[in-house]
């Protein structure tokens, strides 16, 4: 028999504590700002531009994560669009991360790698989390 995914718990695993919303917010923004106004050093030509474009998308794509599905009208759809963004973001972090390893050694590097380090982490710890609630839910309709 096929159950239907429930709405209380379906809100619950779809929202974010807005604290850890803040935090990430926080972090980014740290980045961007060391991104853009700090002196980057690299070999490659355009390979800080290339960077500043991922932590972007990164920050874009956190958003995107972290955004209300209630516009969304099927539960079903919302825990899949759920689940897509999250997949997107452990993307994002490794073409980031790659991008972060052509930056020559220095205090700026540093503390890019450093804040990116806890922000990789932050997202990861709970997005493991939550990606096993969410596929627990889309799970409970399948026929036993």
């Amino acid at each position: 028999m096929t159950h239907g995914i429930d709405s209380a718990e379906t809100d619950v695993t779809l929202r974010f504590p807005p604290e850890w919303v803040d935090g990430l917010r926080a972090h980014w923004q740290l980045l961007m700002s060391a991104a853009v106004w700090g002196d980057l050093e690299t070999e490659q030509l355009g390979a800080a531009s290339r960077l500043r474009r991922r932590l972007l998308e990164l920050g874009e794509r956190t958003r995107s994560l972290v955004a209300p599905r209630d516009w969304i009208p099927h539960r079903r759809e919302r825990v899949k669009s759920a689940l897509a963004a999250a997949l997107a973001v452990r993307e994002t972090l490794s073409v980031t991360e790659a991008a972060l390893t052509v930056l020559k050694p220095g205090l700026c590097s540093e503390k890019l790698n450093t804040v990116f380090g806890e922000l990789r982490g932050m997202l990861t710890d709970e997005l493991q989390q939550r990606e096993m609630l969410w596929a627990r839910l889309l799970d409970s309709q399948i026929e036993d």
